[in-house]
């Protein structure tokens, strides 16, 4: 579950992480009511005006704008909600913004020089433990640092039986280059991030950028926090900070089923049980010519309701050009499933693009055969050989 800025910021700063510090406004009316507030609680000169959408990118878009004064608070708000904000991480169509944050001015002038760090806590898949990666070069994307002074990314891998360690923090800060005070509070600031991390059972911590002032307090200016979905029963606070409004409608609708759903911007839909086979069938699709519209695993009960429900969900997308069908019967009976396809069909009424459908397993012969009489449009198929030519057809 991917959370706003300003919600993982709440997170972060239950447990002792310096975070830039503002308001959420739903309008311009509440925004400058809460610059105000912030301006009395922080002394704070200027203003910050975030739009609050689930994705990076923002100022590139128009979304994060530098207000001197109250009145461009007011201005910058009433321009930023309620706009499609597009950026590279959206699609053509943008996300629109519904609420905006106010924080606090905090590249304020001072004795010292001003720095961008990236901080960011993931899993790293290779070592199956966590690992932190950070950068003296904040404030741009990861991506181009990698690629262009791959020398200035750091990693430090953490022992799950340890926990992060204080000679780990002070390596980060050191690495970072940072000194005296700012060493100092780097250590402590990474120590309680890797808390916060740890107990909000999150998979993703990304702060770009991590500044270091001008009084050399070490703050995070943004927050990209993504929380673990299979761990959510243990974060019921957590819990309640979903946004359906930044999802996808069709997602959503899966999920209410109880069928995983990841809307692609491929041609070809799939209907498939278990995660391992809907990604060998969508390296099917990909390597037939076709591009996979979609994730989307039905699970180990593939009835015609959930088949049904899963063939509205893909016929919706209007990319979907095909879709393939691909069922491994162990606990499930293939035959059991033709059918449900078949109804499935039926009760859906005229379906316009080609069916392409591969059971195999438990009553596969009497499956193909439920397929085969039918009289309705499949091409069937029973190696993934014969489905990848038939989703190949499709194209020729």
């Amino acid at each position: 579950m991917n959370l706003h800025e300003y919600q993982g910021k709440l997170i972060l700063s239950e447990y002792g992480v310096n975070v830039q510090r503002g308001y959420i406004a739903q309008n311009a009316c509440e925004a400058a009511s809460q610059a105000k507030k912030l301006q009395l609680e922080t002394k704070t000169s200027f203003f910050v005006v975030k739009a609050q959408i689930h994705a990076g990118g923002r100022g590139k878009g128009g979304g994060i704008k530098l207000a001197k004064n109250i009145e461009e608070v007011e201005k910058y708000s009433d321009q930023i909600i309620g706009m499609n904000l597009i950026t590279p991480q959206t699609s053509s169509d943008g996300k629109k913004v519904r609420k905006v944050f106010i924080g606090e001015d905090v590249y304020y002038p001072g004795d010292n020089e001003i720095e961008e760090i990236y901080v960011s806590i993931l899993l790293d898949r290779s070592e199956s433990k966590n690992m932190i990666m950070y950068s003296s070069e904040g404030g741009v994307e990861i991506e181009k640092v990698a690629d262009e002074t791959p020398e200035k990314i750091f990693t430090e891998i953490i022992e799950p039986e340890l926990g992060i360690t204080k000679i780990q923090c002070e390596n980060i800060a050191s690495n970072l280059g940072l000194k005296d005070d700012a060493f100092l509070n780097m250590c402590e600031f990474i120590k309680n991030l890797y808390n916060a991390y740890e107990n909000s059972d999150a998979s993703l911590f990304e702060i770009n950028p991590v500044i270091k002032s001008s009084d050399n307090k070490i703050i995070a200016v943004d927050a990209k926090v993504t929380i673990d979905d299979s761990a959510l029963f243990r974060q019921p606070v957590i819990s309640e900070y979903r946004d359906e409004e930044e999802e996808d409608p069709a997602e959503l609708y899966a999920d209410s089923l109880g069928l995983s759903y990841v809307k692609l911007d491929g041609n070809v839909g799939c209907v498939v049980n278990g995660a391992g086979l809907a990604m060998a069938t969508m390296d099917i699709i990909k390597l037939s010519g076709g591009n996979p519209a979609n994730f989307l695993d039905v699970g180990g009960t593939a009835d015609a309701k959930r088949v049904e429900s899963a063939f509205r969900i893909i016929l919706d997308d209007a990319n979907v050009q095909a879709i393939l069908v691909n069922i491994f019967g162990g606990i499930v009976r293939c035959d059991r499933v033709a059918q449900g396809i078949v109804d499935a069909y039926n009760n859906i009424g005229t379906i316009t693009i080609p069916i392409i459908v591969r059971l195999q397993g438990t009553n596969a012969v009497e499956a193909k055969k439920i397929i085969d009489d039918s009289g309705l449009k499949f091409l069937s198929a029973v190696s993934l050989q014969s489905a990848a030519d038939a989703v190949k057809s499709v194209f020729i």
